[in-house]
C-alpha cells in the first residue's frame, strides 16, 4: 500500500488493484476515512468523502484536513 502525502499525522494512501470508483484511503492514529474520486466520459466530476467499513472515521477536525487536501 503506497503512501502517497502525509500532512501533520495524516498518512494518504491508495491500494493498488482494489475496486471502483477510484479511491484514496486516509489514517490517522487508528482512525480512517476514503475519499472517492469520480469521473464521467474522462472528466473529473467531483469527490466524495466516505467512512470506511469496519473502521473508525477520522474526527471532525482530520477530517476537515483531509478534503482540504
Amino acid at each position: 500500500m503506497p503512501k502517497l502525502y502525509e500532512y501533520f499525522g495524516l498518512v494518504v494512501l491508495f491500494y493498488s488493484r482494489e475496486h471502483e470508483p477510484i479511491h484514496v484511503h486516509c489514517k490517522y492514529q487508528g482512525k480512517e476515512s476514503k475519499a472517492e474520486i469520480l469521473y464521467e466520459n474522462g472528466k473529473f466530476v467531483k469527490v466524495i468523502v466516505k467512512e470506511v467499513a469496519g473502521k473508525e472515521p477520522l474526527d471532525v477536525q482530520n477530517l476537515k484536513k483531509f478534503k482540504s487536501l
